[in-house]
C-alpha cells in the first residue's frame, strides 16, 4: 500500500476533526508537500522488492515444473509407460526404474488442506480493531484428541498488523506477504470475510495465536484445543491421503506421490476414492513422445526465463546463473552429449534458444537404435535429462542462490515496512499538530510569521519544533 502524506495524514486528521475548515486543510496539505519525496522513495523500494520477490517465486516454480518432467525421463522412464484402469481414481507416469507389472491400488481417502473462515465485515476497507501493534503467529501441526502437536518440519509464520494495515484488505495482504494462502470472499449481501487455505496433509493443520489488539485476537485467533473460543471457524479439516498398493497401506500429505512412494519408479496422482490397477510396460515407442514432452518443457522454461529477464528479474544474479548454466548444459551436454549427436537424433537449438525437433530424423534414429537415443537423455546420471534435471533441482534447493536472494528480499521488505510504519506515524502526528495550530490561528486571526501559510513552502521552523 502506497504512502501519501497528504491523504494518509492530513486527510485522516481532517476527517476526524469536524471543526477543521477547508482552508486549514489546504494549508496542512501545502505545508506537508515536502514530505512526498521520502514517501515516494519508500513506495518505490516497497514495489521493487515485491516485484522481485514475485519474480523469484515464478523462477523457482518454472524450474520445479521443468525438473519434475526431466525426472520422469530418467532411468527406464524414457522407454516405459504407465496406464491406469480408472483415471477417476488415479493416474500414473513412469519416472525411471519402475518394474513392469500390474499393481492393485485402493484409494480410501484423498489428502486435503484445512480451510478457515473469519467473521463477516462490512467491506474490504473496513477497519478491524484499534490499530494497536499486533502480532499474529501461525503454527503448523496435527490436531488430535491429545491436543495440538507442532510439526517440526514446518516453520511458524509471523504477521504484523498495526494502524497502517488494520483493514480487511490490509490484513489479507500481510498474510499473503508471509506466505499464507488467504482470499477475501464476498457474499451476496456485499459483506466480506477472510478465508485461509492451508497446505494439504494432517500435519499442516493451523493454530493461530494473536497478541496485542484484543479485537483482533477475538477475530483472528484459532486454537483447535479451545473449542468455542475461535475467531476463525474451521470448515474443512486437514487430512492425509490413504491408499493401499498391493495390500500395503500408504499415507501421504499430498495427492501426488513421487517415485519413492507408492510404486517404485512411478509417480501417482490421486483423483478420487476407489480401486484401480496400474500397469507398467516396457515400450520403446514411448521414447519419441517423451522426448517431445522434454523439449516442450525446456521451451516453456526458456520462455519464462526470457520474460523474467525483461521484467521482474531484469539484471538479477540468480536468473543470470540459471540462464547461463542451463544453456551451457544444453550446448555441451556436460561433456557427455554432443550437439552433433543430438542433431543426429533430430533435436537442435534455434537462435531464440528454444529446442527444435525434426520428427523424421528422430523417428529414424529411434528405429535404428532406440537404446542409443535414450542414452543421450538418461544414462546413469550422464544424459541430458539427468544433468538438466539435477541442475534444476540444485537451483530450487534451500541453499541455492534463489533461496538466498529470496531471504534477502524478505529482509528488505521487512525493513521498508518498518520505515513505512514509522513515517506514517510521524506524518500523522505532524498533520494533527499542524491542523490544531492552523485552526487556532484562523480563530484568532493570526498566521504567517514563523509558521508561514504554506503557500511558499517555508516550513522548516515548524517541523523543527515538531521534532
Amino acid at each position: 500500500m502506497a504512502i501519501n502524506p497528504l491523504t494518509s495524514s492530513a486527510t485522516n486528521t481532517a476527517s476526524t476533526t469536524s471543526s477543521i475548515s477547508s482552508d486549514v486543510y489546504k494549508r496542512v496539505e501545502q505545508t506537508m508537500m515536502s514530505q512526498n519525496n521520502g514517501a515516494t522513495r519508500l513506495n518505490a523500494a516497497l514495489a521493487s522488492s515485491q516485484t522481485k520477490l514475485s519474480g523469484l517465486g515464478q523462477l523457482q516454480s518454472a524450474l520445479g515444473s521443468f525438473q519434475s518432467i526431466a525426472a520422469a525421463l530418467t532411468g527406464s522412464g524414457l522407454s516405459t509407460s504407465a496406464a491406469s484402469s480408472d483415471k477417476t481414481v488415479l493416474t500414473a507416469s513412469s519416472t525411471g526404474g519402475a518394474k513392469a507389472g500390474t499393481y492393485a491400488i485402493n484409494v480410501q481417502q484423498l489428502a486435503q488442506g484445512q480451510f478457515l473462515t473469519s467473521s463477516e465485515f462490512s467491506s474490504a476497507t473496513a477497519k478491524v480493531g484499534t490499530g494497536a501493534p499486533t502480532t499474529v503467529k501461525i503454527d503448523f501441526g496435527t490436531a488430535g484428541d491429545d491436543g495440538f502437536t507442532t510439526n517440526g518440519k514446518a516453520a511458524s509464520k509471523t504477521i504484523s498488523i498495526d494502524s497502517t494495515n488494520n483493514t480487511v484488505e490490509g490484513i489479507a495482504a500481510a498474510f499473503k506477504a508471509a506466505g499464507v494462502d488467504v482470499t477475501i470472499a464476498k457474499g451476496d449481501d456485499g459483506k466480506v470475510s477472510l478465508s485461509i487455505a492451508g497446505q494439504s496433509g494432517e500435519a499442516n493443520s493451523m493454530r493461530i495465536s494473536v497478541s496485542g489488539d484484543g479485537a483482533l485476537k477475538n477475530l483472528l485467533g484459532y486454537d483447535p484445543d479451545e473449542k468455542g473460543k475461535q475467531g476463525f471457524k474451521q470448515t474443512t479439516a486437514a487430512q492425509d491421503a490413504i491408499l493401499t498398493v498391493d495390500g500395503k497401506q500408504i499415507k501421504s500429505a499430498s495427492n501426488t506421490l513421487d517415485k519413492n512412494k507408492g510404486i517404485d519408479g512411478a509417480a501417482l496422482t490421486l483423483t478420487g476414492k476407489g480401486k484401480a490397477d496400474i500397469t507398467i510396460s516396457q515400450d520403446a515407442s514411448k521414447i519419441g513422445d517423451n522426448l517431445k514432452t522434454f523439449v516442450a518443457a525446456y521451451n516453456d522454461l526458456n520462455s519464462k526465463l526470457k520474460t523474467l529477464a525483461g521484467g521482474a528479474l531484469k539484471g538479477d544474479t540468480a536468473l543470470g546463473q540459471v540462464t547461463m548454466q542451463m544453456d551451457l548444459l544444453l550446448r555441451t551436454g556436460g561433456g557427455n552429449v554432443s550437439s552433433s549427436a543430438l542433431a543426429a537424433a533430430g533435436i537442435s537449438q534455434g537462435k531464440d534458444g528454444n529446442l527444435v525437433i525434426d520428427d523424421k530424423k528422430m523417428q529414424a534414429a529411434i528405429t535404428a537404435d532406440s537404446s542409443q537415443v535414450a542414452k543421450l537423455f538418461t544414462n546413469d546420471g550422464k544424459g541430458l535429462a539427468d544433468l538438466m534435471g539435477a541442475k534444476a533441482t540444485s537451483f530450487t534447493d534451500k541453499n541455492s542462490v534463489i533461496s538466498r536472494e529470496t531471504t534477502q528480499v524478505n529482509r528488505e521488505l521487512d525493513a521498508t515496512n518498518t520505515k513505512r510504519a514509522a513515517l506514517t506515524k510521524a506524518l500523522t502526528a505532524q498533520a494533527t499538530a499542524l491542523a490544531a495550530l492552523y485552526s487556532a490561528q484562523s480563530q484568532t486571526g493570526t498566521g504567517g510569521g514563523m509558521f508561514g501559510t504554506g503557500s511558499t513552502g517555508s516550513t522548516g521552523t515548524l517541523f523543527d519544533l515538531l521534532g
